[in-house]
């Protein structure tokens, strides 16, 4: 159990969560492999859960097929699909064997009927990552 919490704690996600809200996460997850080369999820396909790579590297591909970044262990995706079950915005392929935790929606939102404060931590930082997304570059 401790090895799945630290790395939700990790998380830029879940950082200003306590143990207990953590350990609340931690006993929904489930852990997923992927062999190189496979689809994590498909842009325009129901988003359900967020997932955090445990071991590998994945690439995040837009619609139009451009590579948009890479993601490592620790790097997390499908965050707006956990809070809103609405379709992907892009693909993830992973470009190694893949290890990743999942939250699935359907247990996330059981928690945050418990307690609310979970979604709260992470609404802020997710508003805090399209803020800096949407900062003008200094000249």
């Amino acid at each position: 159990m401790a090895r799945r919490t630290d790395v939700l704690k990790r998380v830029p996600l879940f950082q200003s969560l306590s143990a207990r809200q953590l350990r609340g996460l931690h006993d929904i997850a489930e852990q997923a492999r992927y062999m190189d080369g496979a689809s994590v999820v498909r842009a325009g396909e129901p988003g359900d859960a967020l997932f955090v790579i445990l071991e590998g590297q994945a690439k995040v591909v837009s619609p139009k097929g451009r590579v948009i970044t890479r993601l490592l262990p620790g790097d997390f995706f499908g965050e707006i699909s956990l809070l809103d079950g609405g379709l992907r915005t892009a693909s993830v392929v992973g470009e190694t064997p893949l290890a990743a935790l999942i939250i699935r929606r359907s247990r996330f939102l059981k928690v945050v009927e418990r307690e609310p404060a979970v979604a709260m931590h992470m609404l802020r930082e997710v508003a805090g990552r399209l803020r800096r997304a949407e900062r003008p570059l200094s000249a």
